[in-house]
């Protein structure tokens, strides 16, 4: 990869942005919501697409992995892709929305079909091919932020319930088969975003809805991480004090399925969110979020200090 055929990710719009380290090649793979696509013509087609980058600062051009067929359930929107490795191969999980409608609660706005699909390829780079056409999380819920987390052996997906379904957005876990296709059981709950007490009831939500107002707990890009010490944090976002945040949660059993206790006080409060860990190949623990929390987002990268019971951010990987 020439750094003359790369970006500044200082230019890149990106939201949700997620980096799967690539040891062998040194190279990082940045997948994330963005507004590219890939075009005929004058026709923007639907697509995941990944950056690919040696410093986290230069990013390459990025490319499709998956592309939504014509016939897919959910054309409407792409959003929050993940790439884990898991027994030699590559699985994406991805958000997607459709226009189908769902019963809808009263108070809400329109519920519409939107989950978290599952995809496999042999390359970080794709193609990636779906199991089915459907999500692996129920079909009559408003789910997202699907991510892998594997406990005991068992491999489960933890993912968002929408506030515009259910109010107060919670985060929940199904245990998914061993080629991670399909759901094993039904989903259990871990906690709400009420819960913690940094999270802010939005009342004005609804402005991004259909021009109407509705009060909401907002849950959002769940990451788990176990510390040095063993204790395992989950790590989420939604409306803080006065802007977007990052807050951490702490499991009293070391397990996914707690109890879980909120942290008193938001780890990002400046208007970011959707949070994930990795390491990079100098040893250095990093998150990266997206800021700020609306149409002009950018990836920062932030130096991440382990406590042990809990996690402090050290410095930002800054852009020279």
């Amino acid at each position: 990869m020439s750094l003359a055929e790369t970006t500044d990710r200082s230019d890149i719009r990106i939201r949700d942005p997620f980096v799967l380290p690539d040891p062998s090649s040194k190279t990082y793979y940045i997948y994330g919501t963005t507004t590219s696509g890939i075009f005929d013509g004058n026709i923007e087609r639907k697509a995941v697409m990944v950056f690919r980058s040696k410093d986290l600062k230069n990013w390459e051009d990025p490319v499709p992995v998956w592309e939504i067929p014509e016939d897919h359930w959910g054309r409407e929107t792409v959003w929050a892709p993940e790439v884990h490795e898991y027994k030699g191969r590559y699985y994406l999980f991805t958000t997607v929305t459709s226009k189908e409608t769902l019963p809808t609660p009263p108070g809400r706005p329109q519920n519409v079909r939107r989950g978290t699909e599952i995809l496999v390829a042999d390359s970080p780079l794709g193609p990636f091919e779906p199991f089915e056409n459907g999500p692996q999380t129920p079909h009559d819920w408003m789910a997202l932020d699907g991510s892998l987390w594997v406990e005991d052996g068992v491999p489960y997906m933890v993912f968002c319930h929408e506030w515009a379904q259910i109010t107060d957005g919670s985060f929940d876990i199904v245990q998914l088969s061993e080629d991670l296709s399909r759901p094993v059981g039904n989903p259990k709950l871990l906690f709400h975003a009420s819960e913690a007490p940094w999270v802010r009831c939005r009342g004005d939500i609804g402005e991004l809805y259909q021009g109407k107002r509705y009060h909401a707990y907002v849950s959002d890009g769940n990451w788990l991480h176990y510390t040095k010490d063993g204790t395992l944090l989950m790590l989420w976002s939604s409306y803080g004090p006065t802007k977007y945040a990052v807050g951490i949660a702490r499991s009293q059993s070391g397990s996914v399925f707690g109890p879980w206790e909120q942290l008193p006080d938001p780890l990002w409060s400046d208007d970011g969110g959707h949070p994930m860990l990795f390491n990079t190949f100098d040893g250095r623990l990093v998150m990266v979020i997206h800021q700020p929390n609306r149409k002009v987002e950018r990836a920062r990268f932030f130096e991440i200090d382990d406590l042990g019971d809990t996690l402090a951010i050290k410095k930002e990987i800054a852009i020279d």
